[in-house]
């Protein structure tokens, strides 16, 4: 709808992936450049995490344009299979043919046989697991029994697993240690930072054919990149809404106000409200229990002052005492000072402070607070 007003050949941020807009920042060009080199070298199992929206999909297909002709390319977009099931989704990929109610033995078997002769025609197998977070710890474990296949100098079998943070927690676990230290190669792709995502807009549009500079303002990219958390699934959808509000209000730059508007009609920022609203009741709780220890503390009555003894009577030969030596300063009781170090509680009442910390506190009080009850406290 907004193509053509904006000077747009075709769209530039759809969330399916399109390797002709694919951006190399953020370091993903240097990943895809280490995994190219990974993988015709050998190197047995590489592991790619990021979070969910972080361009893992586009990263691996990325990878599959860059890699030489003589690599042969599977994909295994639902891992979740058990091990069994998980050696006959390879097979059916790499189209072998199996007999009916083969069983584990026998597929693994006829991988090994077909992967020497890629191996003896001078070609490589590579297999990208996707989602490999979901893969069952027994799928894992089968994965890098898969990883054995090789001859006496090269692996018959690369394996790339793409996986969100949830893989890391699973390759921790004590069970799968042989596995973890299999890996040669781990890659982590963080969200972009602002001046990422500055760059990444800007690649985006002139990649589709807008010559145009500073179609995004700068509060227009901060607002992205806070309310994205700088993920490239959040800053494609943020910022198609955002283009096509600013084409219904016929702006022809994308300003802050246009991203709030796409804010707020999207999943992920009514989330991030819920978690800040429960936060932020969180803390006025806090404030509000902290106040009223406050107010407890400062309106409680000090301890009853003791008694001083009457002095000794003077001998009959002895004249009295001067009125300066009748009490001496050490043996003087302490007196409870109140805030302003006066006499708390001499009336029975609260100083000038008290009143003026109560009137103050009364607004993180759920019921209102009333001198004559705190002096019964």
């Amino acid at each position: 709808m907004y193509y053509d007003y904006f000077g747009l050949r075709h769209p530039p941020f759809r969330i399916t992936p399109d390797t002709s807009l694919f951006f190399p920042g953020g370091n993903r060009g240097a990943v895809l450049e280490a995994l190219v080199y990974a993988i015709t070298h050998g190197e047995g199992i590489v592991k790619v995490v990021g979070e969910v929206g972080s361009g893992k999909t586009m990263l691996c297909r990325m990878l599959e344009q860059e890699l030489p002709e003589n690599v042969e390319v599977i994909y295994l977009a639902n891992p979740s299979l058990s091990p069994d099931d998980i050696l006959h989704a390879i097979a059916f990929e790499l189209g072998l043919t199996l007999e009916p109610g083969a069983d584990r033995l026998a597929v693994m078997q006829k991988l090994q046989e077909h992967l020497l002769r890629r191996h003896a025609e001078n070609r490589q197998v590579v297999m990208f697991v996707e989602e490999a977070q979901g893969m069952p710890l027994a799928t894992l474990e089968e994965i890098r029994l898969l990883s054995n296949l090789e001859t006496s100098q090269h692996k018959l079998l690369q394996i790339v697993l793409f996986g969100q943070p949830e893989l890391d927690e699973n390759l921790a676990l004590p069970q799968i240690r042989q596995l973890r230290e299999r890996i040669t190669y781990s890659f982590d792709l963080a969200p972009f930072r602002q001046e990422q995502v500055r760059d990444y807009l800007n690649s985006r549009l002139r990649a589709c054919g807008c010559n145009t500079d500073g179609v995004f303002t700068p509060g227009a990219v901060r607002a992205i990149t806070r309310y994205s958390q700088g993920l490239l699934r959040r800053i494609n959808i943020l910022a198609d809404k955002a283009m096509l509000a600013a084409y219904a209000e016929g702006s022809r730059r994308i300003r802050g106000r246009h991203v709030r508007v796409a804010a707020r009609d999207s999943e992920f920022r009514n989330g991030t409200g819920i978690r800040r609203a429960l936060a932020a009741l969180l803390l006025l709780a806090l404030l509000g229990a902290g106040a009223w220890l406050l107010v407890e503390r400062l309106t409680t009555p000090g301890e009853p002052r003791p008694v001083a003894a009457a002095p000794a009577a003077a001998p009959p030969d002895q004249p009295p005492p001067a009125a300066a030596e009748r009490e001496s300063p050490a043996a003087r009781p302490p007196v409870a000072a109140g805030p302003e170090g006066g006499d708390a509680g001499a009336q029975g009442g609260l100083t000038a402070r008290q009143e003026a910390v109560v009137e103050g506190l009364r607004p993180l009080l759920e019921d209102p607070v009333d001198p004559v009850t705190l002096r019964g406290l």
